[in-house]
């Protein structure tokens, strides 16, 4: 398993916010720790303007850049967009990886699945999930799914890739929580909310059912926005999931036998660590 990160995204942070430095040095340093995932480090690539600008408009690029805070628990930060760009990097690099036949997952923040196409929002400035996705598909893939597990709506990957062709992006995420959206499905979107408080077997199924829509469509590549904060322990939501379903819904992934490439989105709880590796432990072993 090919893990890229870059320490660089530990440098920024606002006090007693969930989206903290801890998310990522902790992983790190479980992943240097364990013996039973064989990890090989890799780092971010390069981001050129034309690849953002296929997912933000130029005016959402300049706005990354003014010292003004986006939203009331999205701050601004020195190089903030620089960040974001290391962030969006790492997924493409993850991309070329998974591209060559290997296991890659992109471990960094911020995250990126509310950014949406001229809005920055909940933790997120730019989109890795969407941007990757619309790389792929720049490459000559024809047909590229996105697969969102976190427990919140990935409301931006789906604002930039409606009706986008060759695109499917399909989103399970506890309804109502924020953003709010992610109710209704239509075309290339496919939502599956579910109430708080789901059991985990019922959460595990519904989130199957999701996979198994996506994979009618025989995606060449998968992209995850995985967030883990359907854990039980998890502050920011309201659900029962713990690691051992975490490593499932990796095996699933595996067992789907199409190349996919998993990118950190949310996960708040300092189980984080934990949960991060069972999913791993299940993508590679099957």
């Amino acid at each position: 398993m090919i893990i890229v990160t870059d320490h660089s995204c530990l440098g920024y942070e606002t006090p007693g916010h969930p989206e903290r430095p801890q998310r990522i040095s902790s992983t790190v340093r479980q992943l240097q720790l364990q013996v039973e995932l064989d990890v090989i480090w890799d780092h971010p690539a390069k981001v050129a303007d034309e690849l953002l600008l296929r997912a933000h408009t130029g005016g959402h690029l300049r706005r990354l850049l003014e010292p003004l805070d986006f939203e009331p628990d999205t701050a601004t930060h020195p190089d903030i967009a620089g960040h974001a760009r290391r962030s969006v990097g790492a997924a493409l690099r993850a991309l070329d990886l998974s591209l060559e036949g290997k296991r890659a997952f992109s471990l960094m923040r911020p995250p990126g699945h509310h950014a949406t196409r001229d809005r920055v929002m909940g933790f997120c400035y730019l989109n890795q999930a969407a941007i990757t996705a619309l790389e792929a598909r720049a490459r000559g893939l024809q047909r590229v799914a996105v697969y969102d597990f976190d427990v919140h709506h990935g409301n931006g990957t789906e604002d930039i890739l409606r009706g986008v062709k060759g695109t499917y992006f399909a989103s399970v995420h506890q309804h109502p929580c924020y953003p709010g959206t992610g109710t209704e499905s239509g075309g290339n979107i496919f939502n599956y909310p579910v109430p708080p408080y789901t059991s985990a077997p019922d959460y595990l199924a519904v989130l199957q059912q999701s996979l198994d829509r996506l994979l009618q469509e025989r995606p060449e590549l998968i992209v995850v926005s995985a967030g883990f904060d359907a854990a039980a322990s998890d502050p920011l939501g309201q659900q029962k999931l713990r690691s051992a379903d975490f490593e499932a819904i990796g095996r699933s992934l595996r067992n789907s036998r199409v190349p996919c490439v998993s990118i950190l989105e949310g996960g708040y709880s300092p189980n984080l660590p934990d949960y991060i590796l069972s999913y791993l432990l299940g993508l590679d072993n099957g």
